[in-house]
């Protein structure tokens, strides 16, 4: 009997994995559909689940030269840096170098616009998106747009700002706190926000509308955009956020938590009237979140280049997406089916607010 019950067990378990590989070999099939109908070069796509990693490289990382894009290719990660720098922000916050509510203006007085430094923005406003900063720089003055805490607007210059302040802090350059509080514990060999000889064996060519672009080489950190990666490395990240490794309790649970919702189909809200707000979408520490059941997300836009992750730390699953090409973001939704089926209101708000 007691032999039975095993090979019964063995049957069943062995009847489940065909069935997950058919669906797995059915999605792969569906990608590079997709791939093909909108003429995306390469893509590297990492599943995550229950702290297993698996990586699907597909296509070629460059058209001209047709290299085929590889576990180990290197892809602009653009703002998936952003998660990766909340990270390192909320670690030196449980260290006590850093508070989340201290004002930036008193750690970085110095080089700061007057109007600037006179803004009460913090940590917090910067990881939230409610520092009232612009997205981008421009030619004129950088000022706040709104209150710091008042609502979301997506700014990468409020990370720049943030990367002054942890810099500051620990006097180190935000590389050097990204390979000690990050690379190097959680083992992402291939990863780094600058740009070093050894990534030019292999990496992906940035493409827009099929033409290859010069790829983007970082000479320095920036904490908003220049995160290079594999899609493997960035699965190691992922890993980390859904076990709340290296952080308390009490700021895991801050990290992955919604905070405040976001700007009904839009990103960017810089008028002086609080916006009329998605109901299911919202932003955390460092996060987007699908407020229903804490899915998290971030996206990445660069010139030619188009990047995604999503998990959800109940199931203890995620996707990682890199491409090199401006039509990437078309395979999100497909993507997230591999390990995260169900209903995604971020999708709608993304292909509302982000445009290709």
């Amino acid at each position: 009997m007691q032999k039975l019950a095993i090979c019964k067990r063995s049957t069943s378990s062995t009847a489940k994995m065909r069935s997950k590989m058919n669906d797995f070999r059915a999605f792969e099939s569906s990608i590079h559909s997709l791939m093909a109908a909108s003429s995306i070069p390469g893509v590297s796509l990492a599943t995550v689940e229950n702290g297993e990693v698996k990586v699907m490289p597909m296509g070629v990382a460059e058209l001209d030269a047709m290299r085929p894009v590889v576990e180990t290719t290197v892809f602009d990660a653009a703002s998936l840096s952003k998660p990766v720098t909340a990270y390192i922000a909320l670690q030196l916050v449980d260290s006590g170098a850093i508070e989340l509510d201290q004002p930036l203006s008193r750690i970085v007085p110095k080089g700061v616009p007057p109007q600037l430094a006179s803004s009460p923005i913090t940590v917090r406003h910067v990881l939230t998106h409610t520092s009232g900063l612009p997205n981008l720089r421009s030619k004129e003055p950088l000022r706040t747009y709104f209150p710091p805490g008042s609502w979301f607007s997506y700014s990468s210059v409020g990370f720049t700002y943030l990367q002054m302040a942890l810099e500051a802090v620990t006097t180190e350059s935000l590389e050097a706190l990204a390979k000690r509080l990050v690379f190097d514990p959680l083992e992402m060999q291939s990863s780094s926000f600058q740009w070093h000889e050894r990534f030019n064996e292999d990496y992906a060519t940035p493409h827009e509308d099929e033409k290859p672009l010069e790829k983007h080489r970082p000479a320095a950190a920036q904490a908003s955009y220049s995160l290079q990666t594999t899609a493997g490395d960035y699965a190691k990240f992922i890993g980390a956020v859904l076990d709340g490794t290296s952080l308390t309790e009490a700021t895991r649970r801050q990290w992955l938590a919604p905070a405040v919702r976001v700007p009904r189909e839009d990103a960017i809200h810089l008028a002086d009237s609080a916006p009329e707000t998605e109901r299911d979408v919202g932003w955390g520490l460092g996060w987007g979140f699908e407020t229903t059941d804490g899915t998290f997300f971030q996206w990445g836009k660069m010139d030619g280049v188009r990047a995604f992750a999503m998990g959800n730390p109940h199931t203890q699953s995620a996707i990682v997406l890199l491409t090199n090409s401006n039509r990437g973001l078309r395979l999100m939704e497909a993507a997230a089916k591999a390990v995260l089926p169900g209903h995604h209101p971020a999708f709608s708000w993304l292909q509302a607010s982000v445009t290709e």
